[in-house]
């Protein structure tokens, strides 16, 4: 345990030293929110939006960029360069366990993801009136399992990668594929039919953050799929990491 907690501490550090990382979770969602809302301010209440306004049902898919900027971005090209630069090689002779680097990893980038929502959610609030998570019990469900599954697929990415360069051709088409199908590119409601029910059970199922945002308890089905990727992509990651 003292070990994992000074591995953590460096890997804060060192990220700390590396804005450009961290900023893309922390920030970049909360800057899209208010570029988007001061260009195109938000109307009033939709109809056809289904008595929401645009602005509500967007801030959402910003949940799925902050998770897919870390977990299918930072993450696997941070340990591919670990691994491209004996580091994991180095570490696995010494107390702090390679599976220590692991969990540090994990800790740092959810610090983050946390931090990034929160502060959308309360910019998004004070700002634009965009209404709290109503469900909050079931948006800490949905956002939870939501982080696990994307984290898990980064690292399923960081475990056959051998160079940075490698990472980036493998995450680079899932994280357009998360971005797409969660909304980012293009509003969701705007998407056709069988291309938003895909995104409804593709990690990190932005369906289930709106959901419980709106105040509906989150599809348990798309909450399964979300545990089950979770299960699946961290014990292949585990299987398969290799540290040199």
């Amino acid at each position: 345990m003292n070990h994992l907690y000074r591995i953590t501490l460096v890997e804060a550090r060192l990220l700390a030293r590396e804005p450009a990382p961290w900023l893309a979770g922390l920030l970049l969602p909360t800057l899209v929110l208010l570029a988007v809302g001061l260009l195109f301010p938000p109307q009033s209440a939709d109809s056809a939006l289904g008595g929401k306004r645009y602005l509500d049902l967007f801030a959402p898919s910003l949940v799925v960029l902050s998770l897919a900027a870390l977990g299918v971005n930072t993450l696997p090209a941070r340990l591919a360069r670990y691994r491209e630069r004996g580091v994991l090689r180095r570490l696995s002779t010494t107390p702090a366990s390679p599976a220590a680097l692991l969990v540090a990893q994990l800790l740092v980038n959810s610090v983050v993801a946390v931090a990034a929502v929160v502060l959308l959610i309360a910019v998004g609030n004070v700002v634009f009136a965009i209404p709290l998570p109503k469900d909050l019990p079931g948006f800490i469900a949905a956002f939870a399992l939501g982080m696990s599954s994307l984290f898990a697929l980064g690292l399923l990415v960081a475990a056959v990668a051998p160079t940075t360069g490698a990472a980036t051709a493998m995450f680079l088409p899932l994280f357009v594929a998360v971005m797409f199908l969660g909304g980012v590119y293009l509003p969701r409601w705007l998407l056709p039919e069988f291309i938003v029910r895909i995104g409804d059970f593709t990690p990190p199922g932005v369906q289930s953050l709106l959901d419980a945002w709106s105040g509906t308890a989150p599809d348990p089905l798309a909450l399964a799929v979300m545990a089950a990727t979770t299960v699946v992509a961290g014990w292949t990651a585990a299987r398969s990491f290799r540290w040199e």
